[in-house]
């Protein structure tokens, strides 16, 4: 038995509307006391919007996508961002119909139901096609033509995901590899004798850029068998996992990495909730929290209330930064070495006022003012201090990509333990860059409210590195 690539997508579309279905019929029984046997034509109609509007979040979220090549729990987390467009959803269709028998409960327990259904079924699904895999059923052959670097780690790849549904048949390569296991077949020019003898489902590709004559080869031979190949380029060391692949007329271009975020709607809806989220914290913490902050800073020390500093934003363009200050006046950014001078625990230029800002983030509160005029975001990489961008941008490994997008007032780095002093200045500094990249090719609006949440967690909870 095999499942045929889109006999499988269309299957697991069915199942889920099914399932779908199953929610909302629960749902609506419960809402009306009874059992019912169908579900009256009006309210149908909210059934099958639902169902649309799964459809178009599924696609947008790659839903069912490359299903061989995701684990269970990536796959989770894709169930339960779909869950949460359908409670939005639900709720706005029922308000726009005005709706007032289908109360609170139905809109909750219509979101559950299809959150514990959704991963019972996909749970099962996975184990049904494990089973049939482990049997040697579902499989799909393949042929890996090279065994440099790229062929062995894509090897590796697939050998330690079974539940991916692969058979690797072996290895061709014109240079005796060390240290395959019998995986070795021989020469690439056993490739037509290869696909006489065995059935190959697909041949990856796996040789350097400069070998095109033989990649040009094994393409014409695997075509003359109606093979399917797939090509891994020598270059994907440079390729993130968010890579796009555009047309320009027939020529394709692939971009190293996908930025969703700067997509123009994108950016619309982070700005329109960069706009209101600033103004709601200007108007009803910061016009009664600000006056107090700064007599107690005024009081505390001399100098101003406010900190300024020039800092990189959106394609390193400069814009000032503002913050409560919480150092001394003659504090400075650099030592006598030229080279910049991070906060430390118990950092003696820090006051006593500034410890309880930093400890609390409340020395953040005042960019809410860079948020509205649009040099910052709500959420974003936190900008660093020019010197440190000059420090790190030569020695870290793609510090500068940090800065495709607006800074932020607090970050994916920031929530996972990254802010703070970097003491060892490469492992700290090149993690909270990797953290930065995710969230710059994983953008959502959902992850930045998961991330404001997650901020005001850590703030009331206490974060060891603010200091």
């Amino acid at each position: 038995m095999r499942l045929a690539k889109n006999s499988l997508y269309y299957l697991r579309i069915f199942i889920d509307l099914i399932t779908l279905y199953a929610s909302f019929f629960i749902s609506y029984s419960n809402a009306l006391k009874e059992v019912i046997i169908t579900i009256p034509t009006n309210d149908f109609y909210i059934f099958l919007s639902l169902s649309v509007i799964w459809y178009i979040t599924s696609r947008n979220l790659n839903f069912y996508e490359d299903f061989r090549s995701r684990n269970f729990t990536y796959e989770f987390i894709l169930i339960v961002k779909n869950v949460l467009y359908q409670l939005l959803s639900v709720i706005i269709i029922l308000f726009l119909l005005k709706n007032n028998y289908l109360s609170r409960q139905f809109v909750f327990l219509y979101s559950f139901t299809l959150l514990i259904l959704l991963i019972i079924q996909k749970f099962l699904l996975r184990r049904l096609l494990n089973n049939f895999r482990r049997k040697g059923r579902n499989l799909r052959s393949m042929l890996i033509i090279g065994a440099g670097k790229v062929g062995l780690s894509f090897y590796d790849k697939v050998q330690s995901n079974p539940h991916f549904g692969y058979n690797v048949l072996g290895f061709l390569d014109d240079v005796v590899p060390k240290n395959l296991n019998g995986e070795y077949i021989g020469p690439i020019s056993e490739l037509e004798n290869v696909l006489n003898e065995f059935k190959v489902d697909n041949v990856i590709i796996a040789l350097p850029n400069y070998a095109m004559k033989r990649i040009e080869e094994v393409i014409n031979v695997c075509e003359r068998y109606t093979t399917r190949v797939r090509i891994i380029p020598d270059y994907f060391k440079f390729v993130s996992g968010k890579y796009n692949i555009d047309m320009f007329d027939n020529i394709p271009i692939i971009s190293l990495r996908e930025e969703k975020i700067n997509e123009f709607h994108c950016r619309v809806i982070k700005r329109i909730f960069d706009i209101v989220f600033s103004l709601c914290v200007i108007i009803f913490v910061m016009s009664w929290l600000v006056p107090i902050i700064s007599i107690i800073i005024k009081l505390t020390s001399k100098g101003p209330v406010f900190f300024k500093q020039e800092r990189w934003g959106r394609d390193n363009k400069k814009f000032t930064i503002l913050k409560f200050r919480s150092m001394v006046c003659d504090s400075k950014d650099v030592d006598e070495n030229g080279n910049y001078k991070q906060a430390t625990k118990n950092d003696p230029r820090i006051t006593k006022i500034g410890k309880f800002l930093r400890k609390t983030n409340l020395d953040e509160l005042p960019q809410f003012f860079n948020v509205l005029i649009g040099d910052m975001s709500v959420v974003g990489p936190r900008p660093h201090p020019i010197p440190l961008n000059i420090e790190s941008k030569d020695v870290i490994e793609h510090y500068m990509l940090r800065h495709l997008v607006k800074p932020g007032i607090t970050g994916w780095a920031q929530v996972n333990g990254y802010r703070g002093e970097t003491k060892n200045n490469i492992k700290l500094m090149q993690k909270r860059i990797n953290y930065d990249l995710w969230y710059i090719e994983n953008w959502s609006f959902l992850l930045d409210i998961q991330i404001i949440l997650l901020t005001v967690w850590r703030m009331i909870k206490g974060d060891p590195n603010a200091y």
